[in-house]
Formats: structure tokens, sequence, C-alpha cells
């Protein structure tokens, strides 16, 4: 699991793109579900999805935060201007932030709205928060808050992958390119 050089190790690669193929749909569903003129059935399917996946990815977000504490990748390049490695720090520090409260507040509105979450409920897992119609809200607007601030904060954060990989050049983006067999 060494980092290649100047990166990160395969674990956290694979870890990183995972995470991207499963929160991009994430947010397109949980962008149209709540959007009127649905039918209820596909509707009901883009909510099932979208809280099934959250319970997986709060698992994937608690595993990653163990890999990256285990196997950090190698510091920024001494090159990159210090603006650069404090916007970079922030924006994968609010990632990590983001990426804990959006599953944990959809946890909570959903439990305390007395709502199934179908995984979970198969696995026998009981709910961890009482029924309650004010902590379920209160929930719901932390979610909402949290998903408009996670896509903000992932628009920058691959603009400016996109920036180092096709402008600058730098060798930024080789550090998390997938590790695909050569």
């Amino acid at each position: 699991m060494a980092a290649g050089p100047g990166g990160y190790g395969k674990a956290r690669r694979v870890m990183h793109w995972t995470m991207a193929l499963l929160i991009l749909p994430m947010i397109m569903v949980g962008l149209a579900m709540v959007q009127p003129g649905w039918p209820r059935p596909v509707q009901n399917a883009m909510f099932i999805l979208h809280k099934n996946l959250g319970s997986l990815l709060l698992l994937l977000v608690l595993l990653r935060v163990v890999i990256a504490w285990r196997n950090p990748g190698d510091p920024l390049p001494a090159s990159l201007a210090g603006w650069q490695r404090a916007a970079a720090q922030t924006s994968h520090g609010l990632l990590y932030l983001l990426l804990l409260v959006m599953p944990l507040s959809g946890y909570i509105r959903v439990r305390a709205g007395g709502f199934p979450i179908e995984m979970l409920d198969r696995l026998g897992l009981p709910a961890l928060v009482p029924r309650s119609e004010m902590l379920a809200d209160t929930a719901k607007a932390v979610h909402e808050a949290g998903g408009y601030a996670l896509i903000a904060v992932l628009l920058a954060h691959i603009g400016a992958a996109l920036h180092h990989a096709l402008i600058l050049r730098d060798g930024i983006w080789g550090r998390i390119w997938p590790p695909l067999p050569r």
C-alpha cells in the first residue's frame, strides 16, 4: 500500500475513486428525489436508493478515515504556493467533515421521522435515535444545507484537480489517479 512517487497508496486511491463513483450519483438522486412531478413509485425507489447508499457511504467514510490515518500521502510539493496548500488542507478537511455530516444527518432525519432504512432493517439493526418530529426537521435542515455545501466543496475540489491536471500539469493529479493496471 505504499504510495507511488509523490502520491497516495493504492488503498487510498481505490477508496477515493470508489467514493467518487458513489457520491456523484447520490447527489444527483438526492436533488432529483425531492422535486415534484415524479410518479410515486419512481420517487420511492429514489428515496430507497439514497437511504441505503447513504448507509453504505457512512461505513466507507469511516473506513476511509482509518485508511488515511494509517497511510498518509506524501506531503504536497514544496513548489505549491502557501495559499494553495491552505486551500487544499481546508477543502479536504471540509470534505471529510461533510462526508460524515451528510449520512449522519440523513440517518437521523429518516429514523427520527419514523421511516425505514431497508438495508439496515434487513440486517436487524435498531434505530439509534428516538422518533421526534423536531429532531427529524432539524436533521433535514442540516442535511439539505450540508448537501449544498458538499456540492460547492466538491466543485472546488474537482476544479482544482482539473486545473492541476490540464493547466499546471504539476503532478498533483497523478498523486490520486486511480491505480489502474499498467
